[in-house]
């Protein structure tokens, strides 16, 4: 087991986005581990109009300003959101969405813990593909919550990411989402794991008249180089 320590977010926002696909979610639920392997992220910067930060300090944003590695999480549409403050002061990335991750630490019984926590609005159980893939979702699926863990660090008896050792083999670099027109929506800090674009947010590939090279880039291993 690979703990993500606290400098590992001490980088450039986009290169965090990037380096955690693949990356595996850990939280401590009762007596059991609930875990998802993150396949879509956004990241953030000061200057940047769509991003919290751009609003200026206030305490409830004050993780943004803390050091690397501190969380921030917010409610979106009343729901939780979980952010990670990134080198330099209001810089952060965004767990856009995951999807749940079984092995000998989080078994097939974990699965349905996490079903039973994120119920689908007429009640019924979701399915593996829908229980994460969002990031209101994830959180809700992982029991990860504002009044929780806002401000805080990441521990390893309770809530942590590790790294499996796991690299996608394409990422797609495309626009994120949610951004209002004229708030830096444009700007390409979203990024996909390519091998789960099927359960990411909203799939930039399906998109009527998506076109590579002009709504989306599609990134081999070497171009992710920093």
């Amino acid at each position: 087991m690979t703990i993500i320590h606290t400098d590992f977010f001490n980088q450039d926002p986009c290169a965090v986005a990037r380096k955690l696909l693949g990356k595996v979610i850990r939280r401590k639920y009762h007596q059991q581990w609930l875990s998802a392997r993150i396949i879509e992220t956004e990241a953030y910067y000061l200057n940047d109009k769509g991003s919290h930060a751009s609003l200026g300090f206030t305490e409830k944003r004050k993780a943004l300003f803390m050091p690397a590695g501190t969380i921030y999480m917010y409610y979106a549409r009343g729901k939780d959101s979980l952010n990670i403050s990134c080198a330099g002061q209001g810089n952060a990335v965004l767990i856009k969405s995951a999807h749940p991750y079984l092995d000998a630490i989080s078994g097939n019984n974990t699965l349905k813990t996490m079903q039973k926590l994120n119920p689908s609005a007429s009640g019924d159980f979701r399915t593996i593909n829908k229980l994460c893939n969002g990031q209101t979702l994830l959180c809700q699926s992982l029991n990860i919550k504002v009044c929780d863990w806002d401000q805080q660090q990441f521990h390893p008896q309770s809530f942590y990411f590790e790294d499996i050792d796991y690299h996608p083999e394409q990422i797609i670099q495309t626009t994120r989402l949610g951004i209002p027109q004229g708030r830096d929506e444009n700007l390409p800090y979203r990024f996909i794991d390519y091998a789960y674009a099927g359960q990411c947010t909203q799939n930039p590939l399906t998109r009527r008249n998506s076109q590579a090279g002009l709504n989306y880039q599609l990134l081999t291993p070497a171009d992710q180089i920093d």
